[in-house]
C-alpha cells in the first residue's frame, strides 16, 4: 500500500491504514516462559481475565527454590511501546524483567494490557488496574496463583514501567493512593523515560523541533481519541489535582540526556515535590543516551548502571 492510504504513521512503532488495517512495525515477536539456564529465574503465563483479555507473565528468582520460606518484594511491571506495541512476552521485555528478578531477588508480574488502536485508552489503564487488583487478591495467601501466595510480600510492592508503561505506572500509583487496596503496601515506583507531555513547554522544550513535539502530542491523541488533549491529567500530571495522593513513599525517575521526553521526567519530580505528597523523589540521568536505550543495548555501561540503581531501589 502507498503512503496515501495511511491514516496514521507512527514509525517506528505502528502504521494504520485508511481501510482499518493495522501494521505493527515492532514488538510482535514472542518468547515462551521458561527456566533461564543462566540465572535460574522461572517464568510462567497466567490469565487474569478472559473478557476483557488480560494476562501476565510471572517471574520468580532461583532463591525461591533454595529458601522457599522467604517472602520477597513484589514488582508489577508495565511495558512501554506507545500503548500500541510490545508485550511482556517480547524478547526485550522478557529478558529485561528476567534480569531484574534475578539481580534484585524479587517476584515480578509483567502485565499484558490491551493495545491501541483496537482497544483505545482507557483500556490499558483499566486492564492494568484489574491486574493490580488480581495480584492484590493473593495478599492473604488464598489467591488463585500459587507463586504469589507462597513467595510475594504484599507489604513490599513496587510498580515500574518504561515510556508509556511508566505513564501507566504513575497513574496506577495515583489510583492506588485514592482507592487503596486491602493488604497491599506500595513502597515505591520506578518511572523509566516516562511518557508525559503538555501544551506548555518545560525545561529545554522551547528548542525541541516542532515535528518532535507534534509526534509526542499525536501519539496521545491516537491512543486516547476521547482526550481533551496534551493537558489531559493522564498525560500531564501537573494538571492532575490528585497528584499529591500518589500512593507510595518513594519514586525513582530515570531520564536519558538525548530523549525528547527528558524534561518531562525532571518536571515531574518538581511538581511532585510541590503537590503535597510527602515522599522522596530522585531523578537520575543517563548521559549521551536516547529513549529506552537500555532495552536496545542492555549490556552497555549506562544500561548496567541504570539496572543497578533500580535494583538498589527495589531493596
Amino acid at each position: 500500500m502507498s503512503n496515501e492510504d495511511l491514516a496514521h504513521d507512527f514509525s517506528p512503532m505502528i502504521k494504520v491504514y485508511k481501510d482499518g488495517r493495522v501494521e505493527r512495525l515492532a514488538g510482535t515477536d514472542r518468547v515462551p516462559p521458561s527456566t533461564n539456564p543462566e540465572n535460574g529465574v522461572q517464568s510462567k503465563d497466567v490469565v487474569i481475565s478472559q473478557e476483557p483479555a488480560i494476562s501476565a507473565r510471572i517471574f520468580i528468582p532461583k532463591t525461591t527454590t533454595d529458601s522457599p520460606q522467604t517472602k520477597l518484594p513484589l514488582l508489577i511491571y508495565f511495558h512501554g511501546g506507545g500503548f500500541s506495541i510490545e508485550s511482556p512476552f517480547s524478547p526485550a521485555y522478557h529478558s529485561y524483567v528476567n534480569t531484574l528478578v534475578s539481580e534484585a531477588n524479587v517476584v515480578a508480574v509483567s502485565v499484558d494490557y490491551r493495545l491501541v488502536p483496537e482497544h483505545p485508552l482507557p483500556a490499558a489503564y483499566n486492564d492494568s488496574w484489574a491486574a493490580i487488583k488480581w495480584v492484590a487478591s493473593h495478599f492473604d495467601g488464598n489467591g488463585s496463583e500459587d507463586w504469589l501466595n507462597r513467595f510475594a510480600d504484599f507489604q513490599r510492592v513496587f510498580f515500574a514501567g518504561d515510556s508509556a508503561g511508566a505513564n501507566i505506572t504513575h497513574n496506577m500509583a495515583v489510583k492506588l493512593g485514592c482507592e487503596r487496596l486491602v493488604g497491599v503496601k506500595l513502597v515505591g515506583i520506578v518511572l523509566v523515560h516516562p511518557y508525559f507531555w503538555g501544551t506548555e513547554p518545560v525545561g529545554a522544550e522551547l528548542t525541541t523541533p516542532a515535528a518532535t513535539k507534534e509526534y509526542m502530542a499525536a501519539v496521545w491523541r491516537f491512543a486516547c481519541p476521547s482526550t481533551i488533549g496534551s493537558d489531559d491529567p493522564l498525560l500531564n500530571p501537573a494538571k492532575d489535582p490528585k497528584l499529591g495522593k500518589l500512593g507510595c513513599e518513594k519514586v525513582l525517575v530515570c531520564v536519558a540526556e538525548k530523549d525528547g521526553l527528558k524534561d518531562r521526567g525532571w518536571h515531574y519530580s518538581e511538581i511532585l515535590k510541590k503537590s503535597g505528597w510527602n515522599g522522596a523523589v530522585e531523578v537520575i540521568e543517563a548521559k549521551g543516551e536516547g529513549h529506552v536505550f537500555h532495552l536496545f543495548n542492555p549490556i552497555c555501561d549506562n544500561a548496567v548502571a541504570l539496572k543497578k540503581k533500580i535494583v538498589s531501589f527495589l531493596n
